[in-house]
């Protein structure tokens, strides 16, 4: 029987285990991985919210979940504040710069759980090629699209018709409304197979909510002017203006300024008895969100590739007042958010052991509040009151009106206002291998223009403190709560202070440069050391037309601003000597133990702390006037009432609400 030659076949395997402790690089982070990204639950899908899963990281106490939803990207990293985190995406700066923070987020760009490819979270020890983080480095990429077709569709939903009673009766047998949909979708694939890719993603964000809310307002008899205990006992009521006093607990109408008529008269009724909290209400607010991206990714032979990605965002929410109507109005109201970001990179291999990178970003930040009742009349054609802004992108409905004790009506002081954003961030990085070493230079620029409306009250306020009304009690009567005599004193127009702020737009510059050299030595196969520094320079924050001032308490003066050096735009020296070394080690002292040690120091040159650390905020650019007053003087032990103000007098003087604003 013949034998065949059997074929000669050959099988190699090769096998590998993951490393399952890292043991080259002394930083303390985590990189979540997209299947992580898509299977852990994230409640209203903020991406940001990953940053949880690392050690080191709690949520912000801002970052609870109100009626507008949670705030994004507010974490705290090592007990540091959230605004003092470092976000990056796709390479590219992604912090807002908006110091009033209205877009409700650390980053710009927002992007959807579905659309980030990977998520890294570096907490500690990070290498010299990251800085301007007192907290964390949170790096983020967008997804890239293959050579295959891909895509997915999702609709959460959250409706007030699947939601149980629950264990109390809710108030007025209403349950609180609360419809919610997010949803939205994501598709990738080639352009040209294995050359050029594309992926593109929305997500939409609808909420309504109808939230109870309890206010306290003066009852219908407090604002005829009719002031009784809880006995029904008539509470003396002394006119501020003229010291008559009203035993009867009766204010004569004659009495009664006509703005303080009108504004009692367009409040609505109370809802309940008593005088607190004897008004709710179920306020409609609505949220509405809309972002997405569009990523293109192109191989350019073998040593290049290179990517451009856009991205927006747009916000428009309304966030209604507890009181409706004319003299409501307390509220953050037309809310408006716009993000945009364009970026780009080229990444070109120069060798087998050295790689060049590029990147640049562009971004912009649009957003504001605005009242609902904007350029709807002035003041003064409405209620009389004279001496506030007329013009339409500033005036409209009624000013605030604070009565100690009761809900403030009227429409919000800090409204409206806006911070506008845009920068421009490039950077390139330059990575080689020597043997044992890995070295990594580069250098990136920051170009921050803010445009900030946020000065405030410019539209007027008017506070009632002073329970200037108060007489002594009738006999028999029950002492009153002191905000009885606020509500009189609002209805004689006798206000204890008022404050109003001119009008201004700051348009403020910031330049950043920063370099740094990085060296990742592997002395032994169980030891590695990570050597970098850090070189950064931040000019002071400047404005454009040198629309700045500060106090010089040696010569009482004021300073301003003038062309020159940095330190005579900004009024404030640079800070030049900005190095950070970077220095770590990473010991495999034994097959299952790693130990890692690191010190580090790093800069943070741009302080979210709203508009009161710009020197923009000083005359002659800003005057802000607060009259505190009373109606009357004791010299001597005698009582008198102090004329009323004419022109723009404020001094040994009373001007009551009806005369209006010098």
């Amino acid at each position: 029987m013949p034998l065949q030659t059997g074929a000669v076949a050959e099988i190699i395997t090769v096998e590998d285990t993951p490393q399952l402790l890292e043991a080259d690089t002394s930083e303390r982070g985590q990189v979540i991985v997209r299947e992580q990204i898509i299977n852990l639950p994230l409640n209203g899908r903020a991406s940001a919210d990953l940053t949880l899963l690392s050690t080191g990281v709690n949520a912000s106490p801002l970052n609870v979940s109100g009626q507008s939803g949670a705030r994004d990207a507010l974490s705290n990293v090592n007990g540091l504040r959230s605004s003092l985190n470092n976000f990056i995406l796709d390479g590219v700066d992604n912090n807002s710069y908006g110091t009033s923070n209205q877009g409700f987020s650390n980053q710009v760009i927002q992007p959807s759980p579905d659309a980030v490819e990977e998520f890294k979270v570096q907490t500690n020890n990070f290498s010299a090629e990251f800085g301007r983080a007192g907290g964390a480095v949170i790096n983020a990429s967008i997804r890239s699209g293959t050579n295959d077709f891909r895509g997915s569709v999702w609709n959460y939903t959250r409706n007030t018709a699947f939601n149980a009673t629950g264990f109390f009766k809710p108030a007025r047998n209403e349950k609180p409304t609360l419809i919610q949909n997010q949803f939205g979708g994501t598709f990738g694939g080639s352009i040209i197979k294995n050359r050029a890719f594309f992926f593109v993603d929305y997500e939409g964000f609808r909420r309504i909510a109808k939230q109870l809310r309890f206010s306290t307002v003066p009852t219908l008899e407090q604002r005829q002017g009719v002031f009784r205990d809880a006995n029904g006992q008539p509470i003396a009521i002394r006119n501020p203006l003229t010291r008559v006093i009203y035993a009867d607990g009766i204010i004569p109408q004659s009495a009664i300024t006509p703005f303080a008529r009108k504004v009692f008269a367009d409040l609505p009724q109370p809802t309940a008895a008593g005088l607190a909290n004897n008004f709710t209400s179920l306020p409609r607010s609505q949220f509405y969100n809309d972002k997405g991206d569009i990523k293109l990714d192109f191989n350019l032979g073998g040593k290049a590739t290179a990517f451009v990605h856009g991205s927006r965002r747009k916000l428009n929410n309304f966030e209604a007042p507890a009181i409706p109507g004319a003299s409501g109005g307390d509220s953050n109201a037309s809310v408006y958010v716009i993000n945009d970001q364009l970026a780009g990179g080229v990444t070109y291999t120069l060798t087998a052991s050295s790689l060049l990178e590029f990147r640049l970003g562009i971004s912009r930040t649009e957003a504001g509040k605005v009242p609902s009742n904007l350029g709807a009349g002035s003041i003064r054609d409405t209620y009389g009151i004279t001496g506030l802004p007329e013009d339409a992108t500033t005036s409209g409905g009624l000013s605030s009106q604070s009565i100690g004790g009761y809900t403030t009506l009227g429409r919000q002081s800090s409204n409206p206002q806006f911070q506008n954003p845009f920068v421009i961030n490039p950077r390139i990085n330059y990575t080689f291998v020597a043997g044992r070493h890995s070295f990594k230079t580069g250098y990136e620029y920051q170009r921050v223009n803010t445009e900030i409306e946020d000065f405030h009250p410019k539209y007027g306020q008017d506070n009632y403190g002073g329970q200037f009304s108060s007489a002594p009690a009738n006999p028999g009567t029950i002492p009153p709560l002191g905000t009885v005599y606020n509500v009189a004193d609002f209805l004689f127009g006798a206000r204890s202070d008022y404050s109003l702020t001119n009008t201004f737009v700051a348009n403020y510059h910031q330049r950043l440069h920063f370099a740094y050299v990085q060296d990742d030595f592997q002395v032994s196969p169980s030891l590695t050391l990570n050597l970098g520094v850090r070189y950064e320079f931040s000019t002071p924050q400047y404005e454009r037309d040198n629309l700045l001032s500060n106090f010089d308490p040696a010569t009482n003066s004021i300073i301003q601003a003038r062309d020159g050096s940095l330190a005579d735009r900004a009024l404030v020296n640079p800070d030049k000597n900005n190095f950070a070394p970077r220095l770590g080690f990473a010991w495999k002292a034994a097959p299952r133990t790693v130990i890692r040690g690191g010190y580090g120091i790093s800069y943070v040159h741009f302080n979210r702390l709203g508009g009161e650390n710009i020197l923009a905020l000083n005359p002659p650019q800003i005057f802000s006037l607060t009259v505190t007053q009373q109606p009357t003087t004791t010299v001597g032990g005698v009582t008198t009432t102090l004329p009323l103000c004419t022109g723009n007098n404020t001094s040994n003087c009373f001007r009551p609400t009806q005369l209006g604003y010098p």
